[in-house]
């Protein structure tokens, strides 16, 4: 099955109806085009009706994604971070804003299980590699998007089981998008949105490297969604939500950005800047509620980054003249990770009855196929 077009449990991806994306993608079209990076998924689907607080309906998840290989987590990778608006969360970065740098998984859920999937990485990493965290701490990175519409979000039923599965699960290649992971309960544009990815081949001196992002989108008002550039927000009115109790504007993005060229931390914030940018290819403009927060990471100069004490160390970089094509392919691979997120998906009832439509496949087909 191509994975340009099918996820692998044959969800259909955006570029499977056509439309038609800039830049040349990696072999999978996956932040796992970056070697050595994987991703796991725990999804929590159970019950429906009313809500029942500790009980459900249960529409939520953990997202891990591993920056190096499991036996290599404890080595750091440069790192920048930017907060387009801070209507959210992301631990960790405090350290990636002072040593630009971070180590362990990564995990993304809801709002209120954020703290959960933190502890729980340290505890992976005890229980996974004592040796390491013998004489150590750690500032692992937990972001969070809000569930709270179709999910049961003040049951806490991330558990810290959920982590350790998401971990001990990733993998690189194909992976799956849509509701799956941490972007089990998300919504874009009042459509049912989640978890997206996309990648970009860069040529750069006689060079091939790849640009890959991961969002857990949950953002955006319907009138604004755009893609490739057509406003079709007016035309997409229906189907509409179904709304049994009030939402309040809650919308996030989180965005994951892996690269395998050598970047300085300095230049990985640069990166993590131009995020919104992709995000605005969407229509998606940073409202008051909405947490944008964007991480950029580098899994090259890895002896540099790890900072062996006692000598002198050396890392590479590109030319900061030289570094707008890996904006370009930033850009790219994060509008085309939002619409991921929202085509490999379905409708989903959730808490109290309330609906979530997919974006429709039959216009898709009619728009672009």
């Amino acid at each position: 099955m191509n994975s340009y077009h099918f996820t692998p449990a044959g969800r259909p991806r955006a570029r499977h109806y056509g439309i038609p994306f800039e830049g040349v993608p990696g072999p999978h079209n996956a932040i796992t085009d970056v070697p050595g990076v994987a991703v796991g998924y725990t999804t929590l689907i159970e019950g429906e009706g009313p809500l029942a607080v500790g009980q459900g309906p249960v529409r939520t998840g953990v997202t891990a994604i591993l920056p190096r290989p499991r036996d290599q987590l404890a080595a750091p990778v440069f790192a920048g971070l930017f907060s387009a608006n801070g209507n959210g969360e992301m631990s960790g970065a405090h350290i990636i804003e002072e040593i630009g740098a971070f180590n362990f998984p990564i995990t993304i859920t809801n709002t209120h299980s954020c703290g959960v999937t933190r502890d729980a990485t340290l505890g992976w990493m005890n229980a996974r590699a004592p040796s390491v965290m013998e004489d150590a701490w750690g500032l692992p990175v937990a972001a969070e998007t809000y569930d709270g519409f179709l999910n049961d979000i003040n049951g806490f039923h991330v558990k810290p089981e959920h982590v350790f599965a998401a971990i001990d699960g990733a993998v690189e290649g194909p992976i799956e998008e849509g509701s799956v992971g941490g972007g089990t309960g998300m919504i874009v544009f009042n459509f049912k949105g989640g978890s997206g990815t996309a990648s970009r081949r860069v040529e750069w001196a006689g060079e091939t490297f790849t640009v890959g992002a991961f969002v857990q989108a949950n953002f955006g008002q319907r009138r604004n969604l755009m893609i490739r550039g057509r406003r079709v927000g007016a035309e997409l009115a229906e189907p509409a939500m179904i709304e049994r109790t009030p939402r309040m504007e809650k919308g996030s993005i989180i965005a994951v950005i892996a690269t395998d060229a050598p970047f300085l931390p300095h230049q990985l914030k640069r990166l993590a800047r131009r995020v919104p940018l992709g995000v605005a290819w969407t229509g998606g403009l940073g409202y008051h509620s909405s947490g944008d927060i964007f991480l950029a990471f580098s899994t090259a100069n890895a002896e540099a980054a790890t900072g062996a004490r006692g000598r002198r160390l050396a890392a590479e970089f590109v030319p900061e003249a030289d570094i707008d094509r890996f904006f370009d392919a930033l850009v790219h691979s994060v509008e085309e990770a939002i619409l991921n997120a929202m085509v490999a998906n379905d409708d989903m009832t959730g808490r109290d009855g309330n609906f979530v439509p997919a974006l429709p496949k039959d216009w898709l087909k009619r728009s672009y196929g």
